[in-house]
């Protein structure tokens, strides 16, 4: 079940958003732009999601690649649930076939009602829009300012 209860739940007022692995390993990687995305959020301009999936991921990316050891890698992940907003996807998709894991941003954003898809992913970017939900590069995010604007449905 999901932990977002309202049936519609983009008829709430506040902007929602996914952003892509890449985007949370940025943040705290190498700072910039994602860290900025990751702020805003914090901040309440809007309501950022994430899923079990997307926390598994980034937590395998930044030990994996990154050698983040242990206590670092649950402070942040502790960090993030904290001011992201959980959600279990009820919903398998089997969209981004180059990508599988792909599909895992695309589950957490139907299950969210998100209105944008936040992702450095060429595989993810390409779709453009995603059920309504428009998919954008980071730059196009920060630039467009979509979150203080009436989102539509």
């Amino acid at each position: 079940m999901s932990t977002v209860e309202s049936s519609n739940p983009r008829a709430e007022a506040r902007f929602r958003v996914v952003a892509d692995t890449n985007i949370f390993v940025s943040a705290p990687q190498f700072g910039g732009a994602a860290e900025d995305l990751w702020l805003l959020a914090r901040a309440g301009l809007f309501d950022l999601f994430i899923s079990p999936a997307i926390l598994e991921e980034l937590a395998e990316v930044l030990a994996a690649k990154f050698d983040w050891s242990r206590s670092p890698l649950q402070e942040a992940l502790s960090e993030i649930r904290a001011h992201a907003r959980l959600v279990r996807p009820r919903e398998s998709l089997a969209v981004i076939h180059d990508d599988p894991s792909d599909d895992r941003i695309l589950e957490c954003a139907v299950e969210a009602g998100a209105h944008v898809i936040v992702s450095g992913d060429s595989h993810l970017r390409k779709l453009k829009v995603f059920r309504g939900i428009a998919v954008m590069s980071l730059a196009q995010f920060l630039g467009s300012k979509p979150w203080g604007r009436r989102a539509e449905e």
